[in-house]
């Protein structure tokens, strides 16, 4: 049965899950008097019954126009405020259903799926192109490797018709529960949907880190809005193709954004960086020599074969420009779509990950003392370190243990308060910055009475 996702007792940490590949359909066509807009088509376009004009406020987007290549930006339209009507029917839908629970909402990333174009007897086809998809993002590198970090949830959003407008061509009108439709600002591939509607269906779901828009159809196309920021507390927004295998790289990409805080790496014509140093880690006026003799930015590095190919180094060009900034390798998937995140782009995923799911947690209050043999629980990733002390001293046989009681770790039974604390560290060598590493590392402690 559908049921509500269990919600963040923790104090969230934004992260820009900028990863909305979101594409607007072309209006060629007038909207008749009293027509409801904005159910089978976005609700920026039109003015109609909103009491008003459109919000001239316009979102970044980024997409690209085919398999394998790199990126663009725009700026397009925000979307304008629901009306009463369409946030009394959203109301009423949005049942969240659980597609892969790894543990507590509070120790874990959070991913939100929100299916478009799906009707009501297709949610079941909705959870499949959940699974599928998230498995194709899975076996992207770090995700690969830290699979146990997230969960995973799907939200239905009943559509009336199914598939998306704008497919196979621009005059193509659906009826869904998100409006997403292609050829967004005239470009066939953007794919955008009603950035108010999608934030309403994701607030019904556990705090989101990352939210994705699958939007049922065949046809290649996505974008990620980059500067969202949401009540629900996620920066950003994906949309992909739901029967698209190369259209979840797109969402890949775009998560370089949301969790590594990762630039670009491509860039337009012969522009030249000419302001200060770019604040995102795979970005610098650097050159090698100068990013060593400072130990900063990816110095750690520099000369280390990278898993995009070819060695660490600085290569000019990236956040789109051509000339003034380097990047740490050739071409990484923050560059071209399909390729690997080269390892400075890893260390900083892996960290961004962490920012979400911390190294350890525990639901066992650690703000009052503990008495008799009350079962201590934690929540650590399956590659991490589990070190438990009594009083500064280790218990070595409790090594890698996730639950324990005072009696199993020998607490001694002397009616005194004892410290009891435990330490999880993540042991990859994919994370070098010392800064970085602090987020593998968690500590937590109690005051025991036997």
């Amino acid at each position: 049965m559908p049921r509500p996702a269990p919600r963040k007792s923790r104090t969230r940490l934004t992260v820009a899950a900028g990863i909305a590949f979101v594409a607007a359909l072309a209006v060629t066509a007038p909207v008749a008097a009293g027509q409801e807009w904005g159910d089978g088509a976005p609700s920026a376009r039109s003015d109609d019954d909103r009491g008003g004009s459109p919000s001239r406020d316009r979102v970044e987007v980024e997409y690209a126009n085919g398999p394998g290549g790199h990126p663009r930006h725009a700026r397009i339209p925000a979307s304008a405020p629901l009306t009463k009507k369409q946030q009394n029917k959203i109301k009423g839908d949005g049942d969240v259903v659980p597609i892969k629970e790894a543990g507590p909402a509070d120790a874990k990333v959070d991913v939100v799926f929100i299916g478009d174009g799906y009707t009501a007897g297709q949610q079941e086809d909705f959870h499949a192109d959940v699974r599928r998809n998230w498995e194709e993002v899975a076996k992207v590198e770090p995700y690969a490797q830290y699979k146990d970090l997230f969960n995973v949830w799907a939200v239905d959003a009943h559509s009336q018709d199914s598939g998306v407008s704008g497919d196979p061509t621009s005059e193509v009108r659906k009826n869904t529960a998100l409006g997403s439709y292609f050829w967004c600002d005239n470009m066939e591939r953007l794919l955008c949907v009603d950035e108010n509607k999608v934030e309403a269906y994701a607030s019904k779901a556990a705090d989101p880190d990352l939210v994705i828009v699958l939007s049922n159809t065949t046809k290649y196309g996505g974008a990620g809005y980059n500067n969202i920021s949401s009540p629900s507390g996620y920066d950003g927004i994906a949309t992909a193709s739901s029967d698209n295998a190369q259209a979840v790289q797109l969402v890949v990409h775009e998560s370089g954004h949301s969790f590594g805080k990762l630039a670009d790496e491509y860039w337009y014509g012969e522009g030249r960086h000419t302001g200060p140093e770019p604040t995102e880690p795979n970005l610098s006026t650097l050159s090698a020599e100068q990013m060593a003799a400072q130990r900063t930015k990816w110095y750690r590095w520099l000369g280390q074969d990278s898993p995009d190919g070819g060695k660490v180094g600085t290569f000019e060009g990236g956040g789109c420009c051509a000339r003034g900034v380097n990047r740490p390798t050739e071409n990484s998937i923050m560059r071209t779509l399909g390729r690997e995140f080269n390892l400075p782009g890893r260390e900083a995923m892996i960290a961004g990950f962490h920012k979400h799911a911390p190294a350890v947690t525990s639901t066992t209050s650690t703000n009052r003392q503990l008495r008799g043999d009350k079962r201590i629980r934690i929540e650590a990733s399956q590659k991490a370190r589990v070190r438990w002390y009594v009083d500064g001293d280790e218990v070595r046989k409790a090594r890698g243990e996730r639950s324990v009681t005072p009696g199993t770790l020998r607490v001694p039974d002397d009616g005194r308060t004892h410290a009891v604390t435990v330490r999880a560290s993540d042991p990859t060598e994919a994370v070098r910055d010392p800064k970085l590493r602090e987020l593998l590392n968690g500590t937590l402690k109690w005051n025991v009475q036997r």
